[in-house]
């Protein structure tokens, strides 16, 4: 028997194949070219293999899924589900949610695949899945999920902190003058991932400094912009790491120290993030619930 409303995302969520199939939704591996092959995240490709690649000095690019590969997801989805919310990587840092609207408006997709352009990527995408599957559970219907997602894409942050400037030099986002002065002056510069946009926010001396300058502005947002959320206790405090097991177990101690009595949701960050930001990089923010509709 169908059941009313599915859930399907991409890999850039974070979340791993086994809890997909606890959550009863479908994940689209993103594909990886690695020295010109193709891998596809968590199906040829492990998390230790891409770092050792990327470690290794491996030309590494993202690439979007092709159309033939989404829909064919969302067929297979189709056939447990009326209707599907596709909830793919943000427009902001991706083509890939564009080109799923796109084919969302034709047949046979048109009325029952939504595809939601949510600004998310990584631990916040993987948060807003679970208040999607609780808007499920509360019996909306594809197209007021997609609404209720949308009109949250402002209620969330997020800082990350970067150990190294050779993958931001790679990508074109710093020149290579300023990745070696970085390098020389042991510059942590700290990102600010806001609406789907990756942004540079603050540059630290010293990967310590850039830590608790992601704390102290986490900490502003809190108590200013997401204050309303905090009080009815509809925020969620995330962490993202592509850093060691050891060295994310006391980034997440650091910020249940600095947030008492908020629990911090913890994910590995998401590998088509991790491939501007290189290893070591660790990450802090937040998301709120989103509103519902009246």
């Amino acid at each position: 028997m169908e059941k009313p409303v599915g859930i399907v995302t991409d890999s850039h969520s974070g979340i791993s194949p086994e809890e997909a199939e606890k959550l009863g939704i479908l994940v689209l591996p993103m594909p990886f070219y690695i020295d010109g092959q193709c891998y596809y995240e968590d199906v040829t490709l492990s998390r230790e293999e891409f770092f050792e690649k990327l470690d290794s000095g491996a030309e590494i690019t993202t690439s979007q899924p092709s159309p033939g590969e989404v829909m064919k997801l969302w067929d297979k989805a189709l056939e447990r589900f009326s209707e599907i919310v596709y909830m793919p990587i943000s427009s902001g840092l991706s083509g890939s949610c564009a080109t799923a609207a796109a084919l969302a408006q034709d047949e046979p997709y048109e009325g029952k695949v939504f595809v939601a352009d949510h600004g998310r990527v990584s631990t916040p995408l993987h948060r807003l899945i679970l208040d999607a599957a609780e808007l499920i559970g509360e019996g909306y219907s594809g197209k007021d999920i997609r609404d209720i997602l949308e009109a949250s894409r402002e209620d969330m942050e997020i800082y990350i902190g970067v150990d190294t400037l050779e993958h931001l030099k790679k990508g074109g986002r710093i020149t290579p003058a300023a990745a070696l002065l970085g390098t020389v002056l042991n510059i942590k510069p700290v990102l600010k991932l806001d609406v789907g946009m990756l942004d540079s926010y603050k540059k630290c001396r010293g990967f310590g400094k850039a830590k608790k300058a992601m704390i102290e502005a986490m900490e502003h947002d809190i108590n200013t912009r997401f204050k309303e959320y905090k009080d009815r206790g509809e925020l969620y405090l995330l962490a993202a790491s592509s850093a060691s097991g050891q060295e994310t177990e006391q980034w997440v101690k650091e910020i249940e120290e600095a947030f008492p009595g908020m629990e911090v949701m913890c994910d590995n960050l998401s590998l088509g993030v991790s491939c501007h930001v290189g290893y070591g990089a660790l990450g802090i923010g937040c998301s709120c619930k989103p509103r519902r509709k009246l």
